[in-house]
């Protein structure tokens, strides 16, 4: 379940492959090694994990994207390791509208191998599902940008999850880059009880990043990043369905 800030722990290996901006599409295949999976503040696995991923961007703004989870450790007895616990499949569509930056898409969720008790502790199948969504970016200039994204699942859950973001980039030469940025979240009650076994909807939780990307040539980049998140309110989030709140990683990028 990889969203608009990452949220996944120290160490990240990511190998990318770019086609050339003459291309009618940008092919990008990344691996990335972290030691724990983290997902809108929810503690997927405290344990180190493989993240392999695809993603093919044409120039008309349609794109598609294959995300999965692989378990290296096992956690708590909760989520077994060596094992594939998750394969995420998205379809998107990008554009301006008119200083906007714009995208819509679906996501479909399977779980091949999660154990009932994952994100929640408590008893409960996470089933297939699928999300809709729609992003905006602005961008304020200086560096700043400010964004925002909604997802609905209309399969298992039927009820929304919303964040508001912001961040900065600062190039500190040619070859490095400063990411800093800050998440908010609003999610509904059913998100909330299915998910981390909430009893009230309102504020999910925050995440605050920072990461930076050195390009040791004009195909080699490598990068690392720091996260801190927890809950906003514990009848949205329970604090017991947070086991990670400072994580990080690191990445290794080559496009071509």
């Amino acid at each position: 379940m990889k969203r608009l800030f990452s949220v996944a722990t120290f160490g990240a290996l990511t190998m990318t492959i770019t086609a050339p901006p003459a291309e009618a599409a940008t092919a990008t295949a990344a691996l990335d090694a972290n030691s724990a999976y983290v997902w809108r503040g929810l503690t997927a696995n405290h344990g180190f994990v493989l993240q392999p991923s695809i993603d093919v961007a044409a120039e008309n703004g349609f794109g598609v994207n294959v995300w999965a989870n692989f378990d290296v450790d096992d956690y708590n007895g909760t989520v077994e390791e060596s094992r594939f616990s998750e394969v995420d499949l998205t379809a998107s569509y990008m554009y301006k509208l008119g200083k906007v930056d714009t995208s819509v898409g679906v996501i479909a969720y399977t779980f091949p191998t999660t154990h009932p008790d994952a994100l929640n502790g408590e008893p409960k199948d996470l089933n297939n599902t699928s999300e809709i969504f729609l992003g905006l970016g602005y961008d304020l200039g200086y560096g700043f940008s400010l964004s925002g994204k909604i997802y609905y699942d209309f399969d298992q859950v039927d009820d929304f999850y919303l964040t508001v973001g912001l961040g900065y980039a600062y190039g500190i030469n040619d070859k490095t880059t400063l990411n800093l940025s800050g998440l908010i979240s609003f999610a509904g009650e059913d998100f909330s009880e299915y998910y981390a076994a909430g009893t009230d909807s309102g504020f999910f939780n925050y995440t605050l990043s920072a990461s930076v990307k050195y390009m040791a040539t004009e195909a080699l980049g490598i990068g690392a990043n720091i996260n801190f998140t927890d809950s906003m309110d514990d009848d949205v989030l329970p604090e017991e369905a947070v086991h990670t709140n400072v994580f990080g990683g690191i990445s290794l990028t080559y496009a071509f």
